[in-house]
């Protein structure tokens, strides 16, 4: 059986979420695993309001805080030792990474 690992990676630091994309890809490529991806979702926009004071008392509103989220989605096909140590790297902070695990049986397997 053949285990399919779902990466989802998500980061208000665009540099930061390319910079370990690229590196994830670039290990993936000297490993000679099956990749696809990285797929990039629609940028989404977040606001946030803003108070004076602890309460949320809507009369103490200053304002709002926007910014935006990037996500790219990456799926490592069999490999399962590489997605481990993927998923054991110390990510940057800013990066906030999920994972999937998928088991796959082939085709006319009970």
């Amino acid at each position: 059986m053949t285990f399919v690992t779902k990466l989802s990676l998500k980061s208000g630091d665009r540099a930061a979420l390319d910079g370990v994309v690229s590196d994830i890809k670039e290990t993936c490529r000297r490993k000679g695993a099956e990749m696809k991806g990285p797929h990039s979702d629609a940028p989404s926009e977040i606001n946030v309001p803003l108070y004076a004071k602890l309460g949320g008392d809507r009369s103490e509103k200053t304002g709002d805080w926007h910014y935006t989220v990037y996500r790219r989605r990456i799926e490592l096909h069999g490999h399962d030792d590489l997605a481990r140590s993927i998923m054991e790297r110390d990510f940057p902070s800013s990066v906030h990474v999920e994972a999937e695990l998928e088991q796959v049986k082939p085709l006319g397997s009970a």
